[in-house]
């Protein structure tokens, strides 16, 4: 198996940059196999690398991709669409590597939404155990009370079982609307539409805004970014993944 040089396997895992592969490596932080290593030292794909006790998550295959994507309203989240609607994968430009949506948003809702070509890492987000968090940024009508405030965060029967406990907060209150902060540990299928129906609101508005420790901020609606890597590594250790 070919060996490359260690601050280049750092920088190719989305640990850091090269340089700054370089300067740890000159400090004495980074040990391969539990022995410190120089510059100029070489390792393959499989190596044990660790910087200050912590090891570097080595992807398994070259030029992995993670994406982030601000999905635009009257977009389904499949790769092609037999009915002809527009699809989220329209949406990119110039991508040299095949990706995939990690989990979905429904047409009608927009925000925060992952692609990549790494299937260990999509079903890790994915994955039920692993409770990520995810808040979304809901618009409801027509008012909302307290007895459906208490529903909502404690949990309400949506497809014949309970959700979780959820995290909700009001964020701004108008006469006939109400704009919600939701923040929920499961990924059921239109599961935050299901619960604001199940008492009594109407969403008019659905957007996610964070998954995990990844936030959308200012990305424009259609727009789309990799992830960096100190983002890489937060999501990481946000589903146990070692690094």
């Amino acid at each position: 198996m070919e060996k490359i040089r260690i601050q280049k396997i750092m920088a190719d895992a989305g640990y850091c940059s090269r340089r700054k592969a370089e300067e740890l490596i000159s400090q004495g932080r980074v040990k391969l196999n539990g022995r410190p290593v120089k510059l100029g030292d070489k390792a393959d794909s499989k190596a044990l690398i660790s910087v200050d006790g912590e090891k570097i998550y080595i992807p398994r295959k070259k030029n992995m991709v993670y994406i982030m994507l601000n999905k635009p309203r009257g977009y389904v989240t499949t790769v092609s669409d037999e009915l002809d609607r527009k699809c989220v994968m329209d949406l990119f430009e110039d991508l040299e590597e095949r990706v995939y949506p990690v989990g979905r948003l429904d047409r009608n809702s927009e925000g925060l939404l992952l692609f990549t070509n790494d299937g260990e890492f999509a079903n890790n987000i994915m994955h039920p155990s692993r409770h990520i968090s995810k808040t979304y940024r809901v618009t409801v009508r027509p008012d909302i009370s307290d007895e459906q405030l208490v529903r909502l965060s404690e949990g309400v029967e949506i497809d014949g079982k309970k959700t979780l406990p959820a995290n909700v907060v009001v964020k701004d209150k108008e006469a006939g609307r109400v704009v919600l902060l939701i923040t929920i540990k499961e990924g059921r299928n239109r599961q935050i539409r299901k619960m604001c129906e199940a008492v009594g609101l109407e969403v008019a508005r659905l957007r996610r805004i964070s998954i995990g420790p990844l936030k959308l901020g200012m990305l424009k609606p259609g727009a789309y970014r990799n992830l960096t890597p100190d983002e890489l590594r937060a999501i990481r250790n946000a589903i146990g993944k070692e690094n």
